[in-house]
């Protein structure tokens, strides 16, 4: 196992560890509490600790909700709150990642924004679950408030809560700040497994990326598992609303069948005439009160005849308001269906009513003589609106404890998708990238090589692979690419020999240039850089144009190898023709370079070459040949040519002439500036005296004309 491995390995056991503490830390502080029957439940001390000692997200979620599962074993309502401490988490993660422990005004944000999270999940579960019960400390305290203050009792309720868990997360946060001052720092670990060359090319992507993998795959899965969630607790619900509501008709009818056992058919007809008068009939209705006490869930029993007109109730188990004996009520509009079966004595189906006295759920038992003919009905009522209270709460109860597993799930989810899939391939796409946009450094692409190397995922996946895959192709082609250098630079070796091959052989032709080759060189490179510096052409003047006008300065007089040697190297002022003759060297130059240009398919350096043969000798103004370029027009390799040139004709003896001074070199080249010389060429160069000082004293040894 490589050492990368190893240490994600430990950091993982860490955080395992340090959750395992967390949680016990919770089960502890909040079972003494409960014991000790103080408000405080303490049951977030430890879950904040693993967040402010791990800094992750799915280490602290999973230890809030184990502990709520663990607390619900002695204080049940625990369960639900699981859900409300991870939004806590996420606020504390929050918080810590902006250093806000160590920062007293932060601080007092963060308590009362938590504390008021926890009092509003508490005292709003409390109330829709079991309602306020006032036999708590919490809540004779806060119903002292209410009547102190007179406000209502749910506000002071949430009150009183709010000033606990203020108190609570204080002291919480005290613990933590601790916790953090004394534990040393290579015990806190990081959040994920990627290496710290990964997370930082992982970050420099994300700045680049307007829609990321890991966003979209955690958005799909979430909005999957949304879906999914919302239909299990829709389909659970139809579930228990069919099974309660089919076990409720089944105590009905065992109601209603217990019913007709004590009713005697044979006496409804004295039943109806004489009313509680007729013999027999209060032992019956007693007789049925006492059957109805036995079915809880049973709201009504009662008796009735069915007539055209409607109901004729014989017996009303009702306390409060019972029908009279032989009263007639007209029938609901939920019976109009179900009336035929119910003239002709038949069974019908449970009916389903919302009246005046609720939403019942009423069962009709036909009941039969000695003969077999109906005489009455035996109704039974359950109140539906119970069932479905009860299964509002249900719902509730269901979503709580759903929600903590689910955010349980989904911080699962991000957390692995993040460190096993999305992060590892950005961290690759962002290290290829950078690799690809280094071509041009060789040590830039080696070190690039290295970053890639140092990420060694090890998921073995498809991921892996492709990693695998992409560091042996980076390996090879910075492999290639050295080679290419290599022979690259030996080309380029072998063409600047051959340049300077070729100059020489021109300037051994002219008997007193005095190193004009090497020296004109010099100054276009210091030219050139100066111009750089400046931040002068910076379209033009680039890394390249830099080296390929340096390469080819020794080239500017190629073409005076078809100037005859009588007047090359004649001594004093040449005549007209022999000027005219002598001016024809930049278009010979020009002609021999562009042969080449053809001949190696149109090589840069070349080019510039062509370009200070030709057009050395034109001016700024216009005025110089061979084609009168005036300005900018003429290419700016001849323009810094230009000034290199006639300061090295200057500076330096020829046949036809003595070396002026410095000094007045100097000026005869700032008097041609604007006019010959480009004046910016002109002006770096004025700049860089010094260089130019230690070029002459090379070149002329001791003996710089005065």
């Amino acid at each position: 196992m490589n050492k990368l491995a190893k240490t994600k390995l430990t950091l993982r056991s860490r955080r395992f560890i340090i959750s395992i503490c967390g949680i016990i830390v919770n089960v502890i502080f909040s079972y003494i509490m409960y014991r000790l029957g103080l408000p405080l439940f303490l049951d977030t001390i430890g879950t904040i600790a693993v967040v402010a000692i791990t800094g992750a997200l799915f280490p602290a979620i999973c230890t809030a909700v184990i502990t709520s599962v663990l607390c619900s074993f002695f204080y049940w309502p625990a369960m639900y709150f699981s859900s409300f401490n991870a939004v806590i988490i996420v606020i504390t993660l929050f918080f810590l990642r902006r250093d806000s422990f160590k920062q007293i005004g932060k601080l007092f944000i963060y308590v009362p924004l938590t504390a008021l999270i926890s009092s509003l999940s508490v005292s709003i579960i409390q109330y829709c679950l079991n309602g306020l019960d006032d036999t708590s400390l919490i809540a004779k305290n806060a119903l002292a408030f209410s009547s102190a203050a007179s406000v209502p009792y749910l506000l002071s309720f949430c009150i009183t809560n709010f000033m606990l868990y203020f108190l609570e997360k204080w002291v919480i946060c005290i613990f933590v700040f601790l916790l953090r001052l004394f534990i040393p720092k290579k015990i806190i670990a990081s959040d994920g497994d990627l290496s710290e060359s990964a997370r930082q090319y992982l970050a420099e992507n994300h700045r680049n990326v307007k829609n990321p993998l890991h966003t979209k795959i955690v958005l799909t899965f979430v909005i999957a598992s949304m879906i999914l969630v919302f239909l299990t607790e829709a389909i659970a619900l139809r579930l228990y609303f069919d099974t309660t509501k089919k076990e409720k008709t089944q105590r009905a009818y065992s109601c209603v069948n217990l019913a007709a056992d004590y009713l005697d058919t044979e006496r409804i007809d004295d039943y109806l005439k004489y009313g509680k008068e007729a013999d027999g009939y209060n032992e019956t209705l007693q007789q049925l009160s006492k059957i109805l006490k036995g079915f809880d869930d049973i709201t009504y029993l009662y008796v009735l005849r069915i007539e055209e007109n409607g109901c004729r109730f014989i017996f009303d188990t009702d306390e409060e308001e019972p029908y009279a004996p032989g009263e007639l009520v007209s029938f609901d509009k939920e019976f109009g269906q179900y009336l035929p079966e119910l003239f002709e004595g038949k069974e019908i189906a449970p009916v389903e009513s919302d009246n005046i006295f609720g939403w019942l759920l009423s069962i009709y038992k036909p009941v039969a003589n000695e003969d077999g003919k109906t005489v009455c009905y035996i109704g039974a009522d359950v109140s539906m609106r119970y069932v479905a209270g009860y299964t509002g709460v249900f719902i509730v109860k269901v979503f709580l404890i759903m929600a903590g597993f689910f955010i349980l799930i989904i911080s699962y989810t991000i957390w692995s998708i993040g460190n096993n899939m999305s992060f590892p391939i950005s961290a690759i796409a962002a290290c290829v990238d950078r690799f690809s946009d280094s071509a041009e450094d060789q040590k830039t692409l080696e070190e690039n090589v290295k970053i890639i190397r140092s990420l060694n995922i090890q998921s073995g996946d498809e991921i892996q692979k492709l990693y695998d895959a992409i560091c042996r192709m980076t390996l090879s082609q910075t492999e290639q690419i050295r080679d290419i250098r290599r022979l690259s630079e030996s080309t380029l070796t072998m063409q600047d020999g051959l340049i300077i091959t070729m100059a020489d052989m021109v300037e051994s032709r002219d008997s007193d240039t005095g190193a004009h080759v090497q020296k004109t060189s010099a100054y276009v490179k210091i030219i050139v850089e100066g111009l750089k510096k400046k931040g002068y052409y910076p379209q033009k003047i680039t890394p390249k144009f830099m080296s390929d006008v340096v390469r080819s300065a020794p080239l500017h007089d190629v073409g005076k190898i078809n100037i005859s040697d009588t007047i090359l190297n004649k001594p004093g002022k040449l005549t007209d023709e022999e000027f005219a003759i002598m001016k024809t060297h930049t278009t010979a130059g020009k002609e021999i370079l562009e042969k080449a240009i053809s001949t190696v398919q149109g090589e840069n350096y070349l080019k510039e070459a062509r370009n200070m043969a030709a057009y050395h000798h034109e001016r700024w103004d216009g005025k110089g040949y061979p084609e009168g370029l005036h300005g900018e027009v003429i290419p700016l390799s001849a323009r810094i040519m230009a000034v290199a040139d006639v300061f090295d004709a200057l500076a330096s003896p020829r046949v036809y002439k003595p070396a002026f001074p410095l000094e007045k070199a100097l000026a005869i080249l700032q008097e041609g500036s604007g006019s010959q010389f480009d004046p910016k060429c002109v002006e770096v160069f004025m700049d860089s005296l010094d260089e130019v000082k230690m070029i002459l004293k090379k070149y002329h040894g001791g003996n710089l004309a005065d």
